[in-house]
């Protein structure tokens, strides 16, 4: 830039972590606004796969590969599918040596992004209402508590519900018609050994028609299950959601003739369930330029989790603030960031959704429990749907 640009990151995700810190690497100022009170106020969520052909590659932007390798769990990659019979359809494994999607917990990648930002990047307890363009291609940001401040650039990575996407779009995201609800398993290898040897050290998933069960190993004997079913967004009629025996029963219930094994993924859990209902915005999803403010992440194409979501964002992060460094004005920038994130995000979008309706079809048939159009050796990991970006 020929001028130092006044940045700010509504949302302090991954995506918009990493795009603070290549700025920063950079000599680029940035602020972050996150609604969050501190970094430990609320779970981050379970395991990711990370890339190497996305997510990797923004590491490596952000000088932080390496220390990413210190925290991540390659043999996590193994993956195992069953039927709903408990029957071992098939067992992937990476091989010795093998770095191309190990596994990190989402909280642990996202502490090792905070730590490596400047004292004082992130506003914690602030959250963004709105972003109006102003003249000249700058933006205004507007508070929760009704203060302002303008930016030259702001730039929207506060996920599904972003406050900065109406500024650009006007779409909203929809359900998808698939819910998960996700429970969880402690000290799993001494208290759970049926769930530990049903993982393995990575991921699983059951299926048959409509239903599946997915569980992922976390760090520190941690699992993370989801249960993953079509059907109506409120399924849960009549439910109290924290009564959790009656949720266990209604679960139990939709998945009669599972093998007891499975079932013991509903009957053990530790604590209470969380329903998880999948939303996504249209595809495509795009939007004509307004100078100053731009997406990244689940704000720019929110999409069912097919494993590829904060891989995109970590990219998106990392290129954006690759091309405000590379470039004299922010019209620049974020024509040069928009032209290649856009494209790329409709064409993961549009196979994310074909992926859904292939395994999750609105059929209860074990005839639909393992279509062939997904037995390629490379397309079986994406389908892994647990990664709740």
């Amino acid at each position: 830039m020929s001028t130092t640009p006044r940045i700010a990151i509504s949302g302090a995700g991954l995506g918009g972590l990493v795009c603070a810190r290549v700025l920063q690497q950079h000599g680029v100022p940035v602020t972050v606004f996150e609604r969050e009170s501190d970094s430990h106020s609320r779970s981050q969520g379970g395991t990711l796969d990370i890339h190497e052909d996305t997510g990797q590659v923004a590491l490596r932007a952000a000088g932080l590969f390496d220390r990413f390798l210190a925290l991540s769990r390659p043999e996590s990659q193994e993956w195992r599918l069953y039927d709903r019979h408990a029957t071992l359809i098939r067992h992937d494994q990476a091989d010795e040596g093998d770095l191309t999607r190990p596994e990190i917990d989402r909280g642990q990648l996202r502490t090792l992004l905070l730590d490596s930002l400047a004292p004082g990047t992130v506003r914690w307890g602030h959250s963004v209402e709105a972003v109006t363009p102003l003249p000249h291609g700058t933006a205004r940001l507007h508070h929760h508590n009704g203060t302002a401040e303008d930016f030259d650039l702001v730039i929207g990575a506060d996920g599904a519900w972003s406050r900065v996407r109406p500024a650009l779009s006007d779409a909203q995201p929809c359900y998808a018609g698939v819910t998960m609800v996700e429970a969880h398993f402690d000290d799993v290898d001494r208290r759970h050994p049926g769930i530990a040897n049903l993982v393995g050290r990575g991921t699983m998933s059951a299926k048959a028609g409509r239903r599946s069960l997915v569980m992922q190993r976390n760090s520190n004997g941690h699992v993370r299950a989801y249960i993953t079913f079509r059907g109506p967004l409120d399924w849960h009629a009549g439910l109290d959601l924290a009564d959790t025996e009656a949720v266990r029963a209604r679960l139990l219930t939709q998945y009669q003739g599972w093998h007891e094994s499975l079932l013991d993924i509903l009957r053990e859990n530790d604590g209470d369930f969380i329903n998880r209902p999948m939303f996504v915005l249209p595809v495509p999803h795009s939007w004509q330029r307004v100078p100053g403010i731009t997406l990244l992440g689940d704000a720019a194409h929110l999409m069912p989790p097919a494993g590829v979501g904060a891989n995109l964002a970590l990219l998106d992060g990392a290129e954006l603030a690759r091309a405000v460094i590379d470039h004299p004005t922010t019209d620049e920038a974020l024509h040069a960031y928009e032209s290649v994130m856009l494209p790329r995000a409709i064409d993961n979008a549009k196979t994310a959704q074909q992926m859904l309706t292939t395994l999750m079809p609105d059929t209860d048939s074990d005839a639909a429990a393992f279509p062939d159009t997904l037995w390629p050796a490379d397309s079986l990991p994406d389908s892994r749907p647990a990664h709740t970006n």
